[in-house]
């Protein structure tokens, strides 16, 4: 059944403002047509990331949602790249990919182990990318010491485990102290609520995701040449930093503004690292909640209430 193509129309989700959290699920989109790189993957599950809300509200009417799904190959790409029919993956999209099929660039697939589920790998693509490729930006951070603000939020629980997998000494900053023991869980061998504690560092590398005075704060503790990766979404609140800040310590470091989806075309190669550490046991998506795909509205609703902590997937049936 896996391998079924689905002829004619198919459903998946558009957007409405007329609908439940500006989206509605159509029961007629257009039968996907793969260009000759893309093969043609049936959908099992898909996550949905904090900002699609946003995004969301700033598409057109009509336009398709849906970046970060999982699910198996139906048809492979028609130039022989890319997996084999048959094949589990993961994907990373630009869009469309709260639907029943899509097709996908062989470049941005993942082939997945049989020990990783199709929920753990659907929350990987956009969140699990910004970390591993963030932490890049500082090196070899094997025995260094690296901060990690917005840690048990969707990128910074990713962050977390991947810098301690690399050999890093994490410390943590979470929003409050609710949250310290889940930090402490993921690996951090310190757990703080505030950066004002002048004993905090140096860090060689700070992962930046709250932007704001925490953004000015963390540079403050940066060591000489450090660097900042900062991925905090800065439209969420006015951020001032001054050439002062780094006067603290931070001579010469500099601050990387950062975008998971660059470089492109090795976006199937790091999803393929994240997915290959989650078959061994060194990195654990953590998932607050699963809902049939067909409830996908409302957990647009119960991410304002703050019903849930971690990744929200959805799931398709056979």
């Amino acid at each position: 059944m896996c391998c079924v193509i689905q002829s004619g129309p198919m459903r998946g989700f558009i957007t409405d403002p007329a609908g439940r959290a500006g989206l509605r699920l159509s029961e007629d989109l257009p039968e996907p047509a793969p260009r000759p790189n893309e093969a043609l993957v049936r959908v099992r599950a898909y996550a949905v990331n904090n900002d699609e809300a946003t995004l969301i509200a700033r598409r057109p009417d009509g336009w398709r949602p849906g970046q970060d799904a999982a699910g198996v190959v139906i048809r492979a790409a028609a130039d022989g790249s890319g997996p084999a029919e048959g094949t589990r993956v993961a994907c990373y999209l630009e869009q469309e990919g709260w639907a029943e099929q899509v097709p996908v660039p062989t470049h941005c697939i993942a082939e997945l182990d049989g020990a990783v589920s199709f929920e753990q790998a659907a929350a990987l693509p956009i969140a699990g990318l910004t970390a591993l490729r963030a932490l890049r930006v500082g090196g070899a951070v094997l025995g260094r010491q690296v901060l990690v603000t917005g840690a048990t939020g969707g990128v910074g629980q990713f962050a977390v485990q991947l810098a301690v997998a690399a050999g890093a000494t994490v410390t943590a900053l979470v929003s409050s102290p609710e949250r310290v023991e889940e930090a402490r869980t993921l690996g951090a061998r310190r757990v703080v609520t505030s950066l004002d504690d002048a004993t905090l560092g140096p860090f060689h590398l700070v992962l930046e995701g709250v932007g704001g005075d925490v953004l000015a704060a963390a540079v403050r503790h940066v060591a000489p040449g450090g660097h900042v990766a900062w991925y905090g979404n800065p439209g969420r609140r006015t951020t001032e930093i001054s050439l002062a800040d780094f006067y603290t310590q931070g001579w010469n470091a500099h601050i990387v503004g950062f975008i998971s989806p660059h470089p492109e075309e090795t976006k199937g190669e790091d999803l393929t690292i994240l997915a290959r550490l989650v078959a061994d046991g060194r990195l654990t998506p953590r998932i607050g909640l699963v809902l049939d795909w067909e409830r996908t509205p409302e957990v647009f609703e119960q991410m304002a209430a703050r019903a849930f902590r971690g990744k929200a997937v959805l799931t398709l049936g056979e």
